[in-house]
């Protein structure tokens, strides 16, 4: 289906002029959820051990994706996600928490999501629909910068990119818990039996019910925290993974990878990324004490748990929508925001008064960890690195879409699609016009609507760029140029990347650098990006 273009102006007048009725009876539901800092091979579907059933079952119903890229961390990809566009020309050319003075002033990082183009969830609204959310914003922290400013009529959503997952301590709260929670604008305290992803579908659920009864479609944004650090589970799902780690990082890691070759998700004969050698400060598992061994193992277990739990309350989201009488006409997208996180969070965020690090008390109330690099590097398998780099690691995500009953097609699209199509692709499905403002940017996502009906990716004759951190891709039909500031794209920001190519339909593990092979190409893709740059406004560094 072709997108034409309206001033959103003439949208809303046309849709208020008699053809709001007809049109809601004919618009599906949308119903959106993202994951945070979930690794490709963490969901059975996808190679995983843990346990998803709910996912599992969508992904059987629905298209599962093999190449869906999202940006390299949460916040840049949540702009582009709202957008449809790049994150540099909408505010967050940097996350707010990391912008650096060379960037500071320049437009596109303001570090909001800013006025210079629509969110989805304007142009929906003006489309006829309700707008719901819950869960993370990590779009701005002010007032006018909110959900309830971009087009969501009922919200409740924690505004920072981050917070423990149980209601904050009042009394010495650490850096976690010094959060901020809104609802329709509103701050607000979370009650004493809050557990993020338990309260946030809770939430989500009574929105629906309030909707429903008015007779419009719904859009619905569940941006859940988890698993976001710090590990934290409720007590019914900590134990249920005990003992499933032993074996550590490369045992667990390697089964992925054969379950992955298993279910045609990769080739037989893919070469997975390598783990980043073991050195003092990087130890592999046998590097490892017996102790050292107990705690990392429980790390994992408490990372499994929370994705058990999100399973389960995406499953009440489904039950929901099947008792209501609206899952046959609801789209419903699963995705993660970004690559597996292996920040070591504990040189940012020390430990507070409350903070109880115990192995006893890991994953409960009052613990503040994260799994660290080498199981991020098992999350992230069979690719190279994590989140906050442009590897495949960084940027490649599971993802699934189930389209409406009259529409639905199952199976495996192995075709590339972004982040940024996700908005077009639902004003496509809803049959309303992309805006056309000359002071707005326009959307440059592309509608996957046609791949979700068999016919292929828009981006099969077009390139992708992206840039973050310093760290840059462009991907040009098999060849990607991978630009990053070493060691492993976590150097210094101030400083020029090293360029690498990849053929990623031969090696997505990024095992061989062509670089030196082909300099001519690496010089082309080069200023291919570079111009890239130029359009969207990347800020670069004085060399």
């Amino acid at each position: 289906m072709a997108l034409s273009r309206l001033p959103l102006t003439a949208l809303f007048c046309a849709l208020t002029m008699g053809s709001s009725m007809a049109m809601a009876a004919s618009q599906p539901n949308i119903l959106l959820i993202v994951a945070d800092d979930l690794g490709y091979s963490d969901l059975g579907s996808y190679g995983g051990e843990i346990h998803t059933p709910r996912l599992d079952e969508l992904a059987q119903q629905g298209v599962q994706f093999t190449s869906m890229y999202a940006a390299p961390t949460c916040s840049i990809t949540r702009s582009m996600l709202l957008s449809g566009t790049d994150n540099h020309l909408v505010g967050l050319g940097t996350m707010a928490e990391a912008l650096q003075p060379f960037q500071r002033g320049k437009p596109g990082y303001e570090g909001y999501l800013n006025g210079r183009a629509y969110s989805v969830a304007e142009l929906l609204k003006a489309g006829g629909y309700n707008t719901l959310m819950v869960g993370k914003w990590h779009l701005g922290l002010e007032a006018d910068q909110g959900p309830d400013r971009r087009g969501f009529e009922q919200s409740f959503t924690l505004l920072e990119g981050g917070a423990t997952h149980f209601k904050p301590a009042s009394v010495a709260p650490t850096p976690l818990e010094q959060v901020h929670y809104r609802e329709n604008g509103q701050s607000v305290e979370v009650p004493e039996t809050f557990y993020s992803t338990d309260f946030y579908t809770d939430k989500l659920i009574g929105y629906l019910q309030n909707t429903q009864r008015q007779g419009k479609p719904f859009f619905a944004y569940a941006a859940y925290t988890s698993p976001h650090w710090p590990l934290q589970a409720p007590k019914e799902y900590l134990d249920k993974y005990r003992g499933r780690f032993d074996q550590g990082y490369d045992t667990v890691r390697s089964s992925r990878i054969e379950r992955l070759k298993k279910l045609g998700l990769v080739d037989k004969d893919f070469q997975p990324a390598q783990p980043l050698p073991v050195n003092p400060r990087l130890p592999g598992w046998q590097q490892l004490t017996a102790e050292q061994q107990k705690i990392e193992a429980r790390k994992m277990e408490i990372y499994a748990a929370m994705v058990d739990n999100l399973d389960h309350n995406i499953g009440r989201v489904i039950d929901y929508l099947r008792q209501s009488g609206q899952y046959d006409n609801t789209l419903i997208v699963f995705m993660s925001d970004n690559g597996a996180a292996a920040e070591n969070h504990a040189q940012f965020y020390p430990p507070g008064a409350n903070t109880d690090n115990s192995l006893a008390n890991l994953g409960q109330r009052g613990s503040q960890i994260d799994y660290g690099l080498r199981w991020a590097e098992v999350s992230a398998a069979p690719f190279h690195l994590f989140k906050g780099t442009t590897a495949e690691g960084g940027i490649s995500v599971p993802a699934i879409i189930q389209l409406p009953k009259t529409l639905r097609r199952q199976g495996v699209e192995r075709g590339v699609a972004r982040v940024d199509d996700l908005a077009p692709t639902f004003l496509d499905l809803a049959g309303i016009a992309l805006p056309s403002e000359a002071d707005k940017q326009p959307i440059t996502g592309r509608s996957i609507l046609p791949m979700l009906e068999g016919k292929g990716s828009p981006h099969d004759a077009e390139s992708l760029a992206g840039e973050l951190f310093g760290n840059a891709y462009y991907r040009e039909g098999n060849l990607k140029l991978l630009g990053m500031r070493p060691p492993a794209g976590f150097g210094d920001n101030t400083q020029p990347p090293q360029w690498q190519l990849f053929d990623v339909a031969q090696d997505r593990g990024e095992t061989h650098d062509l670089a030196a092979a082909q300099p001519q190409t690496v010089e082309r893709l080069k200023a291919a990006w570079l111009k890239y740059a130029e359009r969207v406004g990347v800020a670069f560094a004085p060399h």
